[in-house]
């Protein structure tokens, strides 16, 4: 089980990153609020892993802090629930917020995220209520650290910063006319790709 990664970060696509750990590169898929956590490239981040094998694949999920990768594990607990919509929750929200929906059965804002119908949403809301009946925050884990290597995606990558941001929303789920049209409500060309991405999911929540 690989469960912290360290090392340096040579490359950051969202939502994947590439990190050199004693001569080997690592490339981890990581929902968004992770990605925001991250330090500048060539500089050194420190990872806490989650680490999947399956019969035809071995993938790394990753996480800014233990907070969000907790509640990454207990999403893949609830039926219906894979790592991509792992990711797609953490990617529109933080733990505590998503805490706060099944809290609160904040419906609407569940169904919102990409992947999730209304069924879906609402078996998150009942089977999350009683997983998450004594949650707390652990706040001091909150420095870089929470990784996780996925399998490549295929997208025809566009180099620059709005096509780096549609690629990422897709990535996550959006389809590319929700990805466009949420691209272009936020764009200006003094933005970086992340700061589009976050906005951009700001928009559609």
């Amino acid at each position: 089980m690989i469960g912290r990664l360290r090392g340096i970060l040579l490359e950051k696509v969202a939502p994947e990153i590439l990190i050199e750990c004693s001569g080997v590169g690592y490339e981890i898929t990581m929902p968004m609020t992770s990605i925001y956590a991250l330090p500048e490239l060539n500089q050194e981040a420190i990872v806490y892993t989650h680490f999947v094998v399956r019969e035809d694949a071995q993938l790394l999920y990753g996480f800014a802090n233990k907070v969000e990768r907790k509640l990454f594990r207990i999403l893949l607990k609830v039926n219906g629930v894979g790592p991509k919509l792992g990711l797609a929750i953490l990617s529109g929200m933080s733990a505590d917020q998503f805490v706060s929906c099944v809290t609160h059965n904040d419906l609407a804002t569940i169904v919102k995220i990409p992947g999730v119908g209304k069924k879906t949403a609402e078996r998150l809301l009942i089977e999350m209520r009683d997983r998450l009946k004594d949650w707390q925050s652990d706040n001091s884990t909150l420095a870089i650290g929470d990784m996780s290597v996925v399998a490549h995606h295929e997208l025809n990558v566009i180099n620059d910063e709005k096509g780096d941001a549609l690629n990422a929303l897709m990535s996550l789920g959006y389809t590319q006319g929700q990805a466009d049209k949420a691209v272009r409500s936020v764009y200006n060309n003094e933005m970086k790709s992340e700061d589009i991405i976050r906005h951009a999911l700001k928009s559609m929540l």
